[in-house]
């Protein structure tokens, strides 16, 4: 009983931390940090201990598939250049920074250990920088290169510090060993997150039931993580994989009825395991700190946790405002138009926005406490306090002062977006006006004109109105359901992005239920 009554505890603290930071304007995972902190050392606090093996799976899992399934494609192509320098260039630069600071400041520190340290605090979570970018309008190439980032980074991160893990468990380190099973994992994970995706799509596609797809996705979710690392695989590549291809062929079959509860229980889960994640590694500090010697050991400890944290933070500096220079100065040199042309304030704001988050925590608790022989596993404390101590300081110091950075920056954005949502309703508008072509009945007649009256204001200067703003009617549900084809048809052939789709998938989701869309489509 105590152990539930401290977990309902837990989420309503959550929820009001939560609150509170959308209420200032800042990510929510800086005050979920902090809690989790405060918790550690409040007398009394639970000692909890999750399997090492579960922690990645539980934990990053479900998070990476929901932000998976709404990676915008077109805009990956669009932005490949930045994206790959960020995700593979940054991370390794930071992986390399780390784990020669690590190795300075700790010579007895194995190599392999000191390269888990690295990939560990590698990636950001750009999760928590774009929620407060959001808010101020950061110009939209930008929010979609640190979306793309988020989502990768933790794949090329992950599979060195799985190497290096390796390494250390078995003695032996060298890349040429490693090159092989990385280009392998690399490319199998791709291929059988596709053939998952298709395998599995019928299954998904057949249930009409609303919590008996939460169940098949949840399980399909966690069953394909658990099958690929089984057989060796990435279970991030294969999970992200095969939620792109899910939401590419199976997300415009899905029902309105369907999709908002779903949508909002993926929307809670998350919230949920990123409260808990903060709050499990932060209860690990106590025992932790405990264990350190009074005086020079903890001293020591809290120096290379400091020292790791502004590596950290120094290392994507260097390559983010360095990849900005060069670029600059190739486009100076040429005749390409200069649209594309990074400025310093954009480089600036990509460089302070490398948050770290939930998949550096769920890594760093991921390391096995013994070895195969029985030993205890290298600098593991260490290892957990330096990760709290870059994902703590990276939210408080960059997380609370990035909004005022992109506004001192002067950074706008003109909105792609709103102007794709306008041209997708006003498609859509036309292709149910010519459906109703020829039909003289009452309900045909009323609704011929409401959509004419929507079409022209979606088409003028300024104003627009959603698909909601129109009465229901059978008549209306066949006419919305036409108009979502045509939005997927946009989306298909890339006239309009994910992201301008989605605002209209749900405008429409909601308008078929306000016409009593309850059947099945």
């Amino acid at each position: 009983m105590a152990i539930f009554e401290w977990i309902i505890a837990l989420l309503l603290g959550a929820a009001l931390l939560a609150a509170l930071a959308q209420k200032i304007g800042a990510p929510y995972p800086t005050f979920l940090a902090l809690g989790g902190v405060l918790l550690a050392f409040i007398p009394g606090s639970p000692n909890w201990t999750l399997d090492p093996h579960l922690a990645l799976t539980l934990f990053v899992a479900p998070v990476l598939l929901d932000a998976a399934y709404d990676t915008s494609l077109r805009d990956l192509r669009a932005n490949w250049r930045p994206v790959a320098g960020l995700v593979i260039a940054a991370v390794g630069t930071t992986v390399i920074a780390v784990a020669i600071a690590a190795k300075w400041l700790i010579p007895g520190m194995p190599w392999p250990v000191a390269i888990a340290l690295g990939a560990i605090v590698a990636p950001p979570d750009a999760a928590a920088a774009t929620a407060v970018m959001r808010q101020v309008k950061l110009p939209h190439r930008l929010l979609k290169i640190l979306e793309g980032e988020s989502l990768l980074n933790d794949a090329s991160a992950l599979l060195v510090y799985r190497l290096a893990i390796m390494s250390a468990i078995t003695g032996t380190f060298g890349i040429s060993s490693f090159a092989p099973v990385f280009l392998l994992t690399v490319f199998g994970s791709l291929a059988a997150g596709i053939a998952c995706a298709f395998a599995i799509r019928p299954l998904i596609s057949f249930v009409r039931d609303v919590s008996i797809s939460v169940i098949l996705q949840f399980a399909c979710t966690f069953g394909v993580w658990i099958a690929a690392e089984a057989i060796g695989l990435s279970g991030i590549l294969t999970l992200v994989a095969f939620a792109m291809t899910m939401a590419r062929y199976s997300g415009p079959n899905i029902s309105a009825r369907m999709r908002i509860p779903v949508f909002a229980v993926w929307e809670t889960v998350v919230f949920v395991l990123n409260a808990f994640a903060f709050v499990l590694i932060g209860l690990q500090l106590r025992p932790i700190w405990e264990r350190l010697e009074v005086g020079s050991e903890r001293t020591d400890a809290l120096m290379t946790a400091g020292v790791v944290l502004i590596v950290t933070i120094a290392a994507r500096f260097a390559w983010v405002m360095g990849y900005t220079v060069i670029k600059r100065r190739l486009f100076d040199r040429s005749s390409i138009d200069d649209s594309g042309k990074p400025t310093f304030a954009s480089g600036v704001v990509v460089s302070w926005a490398g948050m770290r988050g939930i998949v550096t925590l769920a890594a760093a608790f991921a390391i096995p406490e013994t070895l195969p022989n029985g030993m205890p596993f290298p600098y593991r404390d260490l290892i957990l306090m330096c990760a709290f101590a870059v994902v703590l300081g990276t939210l408080v110091l960059q997380g609370l002062t990035i909004k005022l950075l992109i506004r001192r920056l002067g950074l706008t954005d003109d909105d792609p977006v709103t102007r794709e949502v306008r041209f997708g309703r006003a498609r859509a508008y036309q292709v149910v006006l010519d459906y109703l072509k020829g039909n003289d009945s009452l309900p045909a007649q009323l609704l011929r004109k409401e959509y004419t009256a929507l079409l022209d204001l979606n088409t003028g200067s300024s104003s627009d109105a959603p698909f909601d703003d129109v009465p229901g009617g059978p008549l209306r549900r066949d006419l919305i359901g036409l108009a979502r084809r045509e939005a997927t048809e946009l989306r298909r052939t890339d006239i309009i992005g994910d992201d301008a789709y989605r605002i209209l998938v749900r405008e429409l989701d909601w308008a078929e239920l306000s016409a009593g869309g309850d059947r099945e489509n």
